[in-house]
């Protein structure tokens, strides 16, 4: 079933500089075409070329180091997801090498129905070395690494990121379809520990949606936005916004930087929500509901400062978070972890 109406154009911006990036567009938290923002990349130059040139440009920045390599057959017209019972995954992972990789994308733009093959997500400080030099990323610090993706018309299904993102186009087409973080509710997410490929997707097609089995769906689908990118082109996509990848042309390569504007503490927040529905979700009600205030009142501040009237020298772990605080709850959770 084919939903309307569209989705609504993502907002495109152009001669976006760090400034511009810093003050308008993170505050305006949505999701940003940076048109042309990296068109002056030699990788988008050669990409621009011929897919040929693209493939020679890797080649000759390739450490030689193995590649995680996605495969799947053609019936599953290029979409990574899980098998129809969901016992498994569609496509199989194998590492090799990037250059074997490179050949097998090439030689499949001759097949009218090619299998679907795909390098994902390798940083290419480890893989490319000198990429990041010869195309620096102008609205980040050189610390946040890139990371290449390469394959055919393949589809990576609705998921979020828990970092912001900014995602070049270097060679061929991709489409975002985007929905913000509040239609957690309306995209269905698949099993949280076993995923494709990281975080956990949302089980309804865009394509082809089941609104039978997913009506709530309909709800998303009138907060979407939808971005398409030429080479050249990049997009920021803000922390927990959901996307839908698309790549549109036969040989396709993109990079992408995850950052985040937090530190790193103990744990990732997915990894949090793990233990809390090992620890609360199943309470009596009303011991649950006890446990929602506590919540709300201590980590989400509900109700303003919880701990205004303590000295701040008696706060302990509920005022400052000092590296002596983390490592008492640490030690802590360790401790509780490690009990049978």
């Amino acid at each position: 079933m084919t939903l309307t109406p569209a989705p609504a154009p993502t907002r495109e911006w152009r001669d976006v500089d760090l400034a511009r990036f810093r003050e308008e567009i993170i505050p305006a938290g949505q999701p940003a075409i940076l048109k042309g923002l990296v068109a002056d990349w030699p990788a988008v130059a050669a990409g621009r070329a011929s897919d040929e040139a693209m493939a020679d440009y890797l080649r000759g920045l390739d450490a030689g180091k193995p590649v995680a390599i996605l495969h799947g057959e053609p019936e599953i017209g290029g979409r990574f997801f899980y098998t129809d019972d969901m016992s498994g995954l569609n496509f199989q992972r194998r590492n090799g090498p990037l250059g074997e990789a490179l050949d097998r994308l090439l030689a499949l733009k001759e097949h009218t129905a090619p299998s679907a093959l795909a390098v994902q997500s390798t940083p290419t400080a480890a893989a490319l070395p000198g990429f990041a030099q010869a195309n620096p990323q102008p609205l980040l610090d050189a610390s946040v690494g890139p990371r290449i993706w390469i394959g055919n018309a393949i589809t990576t299904a609705t998921h979020f990121d828990m970092n912001y993102n900014i995602a070049c186009a270097v060679a061929g087409r991709r489409r975002f379809t985007l929905f913000p973080p509040d239609q957690l509710k309306t995209l269905y997410l698949g099993p949280l520990e076993f995923t494709p490929a990281g975080p956990p997707v949302s089980m309804v097609d865009i394509a082809a949606p089941d609104l039978e089995r997913y009506p709530r769906f309909a709800e998303a689908w009138a907060t979407a936005q939808v971005a398409e990118l030429e080479p050249g082109d990049a997009i920021y996509i803000p922390y927990f916004w959901f996307h839908n990848v698309e790549s549109l042309d036969p040989f396709t390569v993109l990079v992408n930087y995850w950052w985040s504007e937090t530190p790193a503490v103990l744990s990732r927040p997915l990894e949090v929500l793990l233990h809390a529905l090992a620890s609360l979700r199943d309470l009596p009600p009303r011991e649950r509901e006890i446990w929602r205030g506590m919540f709300e009142h201590f980590v989400f501040q509900a109700h303003g400062d919880p701990v205004a009237h303590l000295p701040p020298e008696r706060r302990g772990s509920l005022g400052e978070m000092t590296p002596e605080h983390l490592a008492r709850i640490r030690a802590i959770l360790l401790r509780a972890l490690s009990q049978p």
